[in-house]
């Protein structure tokens, strides 16, 4: 059977497009070396095949500067962070806000502060949702 072709970020992607968000515009070799310093090691033809993926999915734009091609991202952080939870919540959590945020709680070890964001954040939607 065909493999699904997500149109959201893999987990590869994402660090590639970390490296982009840092980054801004960025040859090959520049993302190359980010990945490395980041200890994730991979190839020339991996860090190409995954650009053009990226340029596929429209998430990365590219430009020629000389010879060289230079990579941005087109897509902000916060709008990929987005899709992919959308994503996930769709696939796993069968569109359940609730159980999603219900696994994130679970049996971890939540620092109050965190919930204290949380419980403003579920407040301000509920305010916002009586206006």
């Amino acid at each position: 059977m065909a493999r699904h072709k997500s149109h959201t970020l893999t987990a590869g992607e994402l660090d590639f497009m970390q490296v982009l968000w840092a980054q801004g515009d960025a040859a090959p070799e520049d993302i190359l070396k980010a990945l490395s310093e980041r200890g994730r090691v991979v190839t020339g033809g991996t860090v190409r095949n995954i650009l053009a993926t990226l340029i596929e999915k429209k998430y990365v734009k590219r430009r020629k500067n000389g010879k060289a091609y230079y990579y941005s991202a087109i897509v902000a952080e916060d709008q990929a962070r987005s899709s992919i939870v959308q994503d996930l919540l769709k696939r796993a959590f069968a569109g359940s806000e609730a159980h999603l945020v219900a696994s994130l709680l679970k049996d971890r070890d939540v620092r109050k502060e965190e919930l204290n964001e949380i419980k403003l954040l579920i407040h301000k939607l509920e305010t916002e949702d009586e206006k």
